[in-house]
């Protein structure tokens, strides 16, 4: 993977992912989103990569990716569906598609890789050739911005 990648292992009600997700903004990197929902801390995770899994189907899936990280205390059914009418999607389709054992299983797929590559907590970081497991410190962020300019 190259220095302006990342590949990431994140849980909607991760805060942590959140200002990750900031700084990787930031520093403009290509980011690869893995779904990793942490559901014995984190209730509404998996409701949240599904419901961004199905906003994918109707390609939105970055924009709502974003939505959810900018409000974190509202993944609850109705926010979600209001998010998806935000973005232009079609509401019905988008609800049977968060539902649907297709997009279960791509989650699935998702958090089963990252245990495989050695994911212990989110975020899961894969960019300069390391994992970085958690809120990542300075030094990350000084090396990350270091290979991105």
């Amino acid at each position: 993977m190259g220095a302006r990648a990342a590949i990431v292992y994140g849980d909607y009600e991760c805060p942590f992912c959140a200002a990750l997700e900031g700084g990787l903004h930031q520093l403009a990197l290509r980011v690869t989103f893995r779904h990793f929902p942490v559901r014995s801390s984190h209730a509404r995770a998996q409701a949240a990569a599904c419901a961004a899994e199905a906003a994918g189907l109707q390609r939105a899936f970055w924009p709502f990716h974003d939505a959810l990280f900018a409000d974190q205390g509202r993944l609850e059914d109705p926010h979600l569906w209001a998010r998806a009418e935000a973005l232009g999607l079609d509401v019905e389709r988008f609800d049977l598609d968060r539902r649907s054992d297709a997009v279960l299983e791509r989650i699935k797929r998702d958090f089963q890789t990252g245990i495989r590559a050695g994911v212990a907590a989110t975020p899961g970081v894969f960019a300069l050739g390391e994992l970085t497991h958690g809120r990542p410190d300075q030094a990350f962020w000084d090396r990350l911005s270091a290979t991105a300019r």
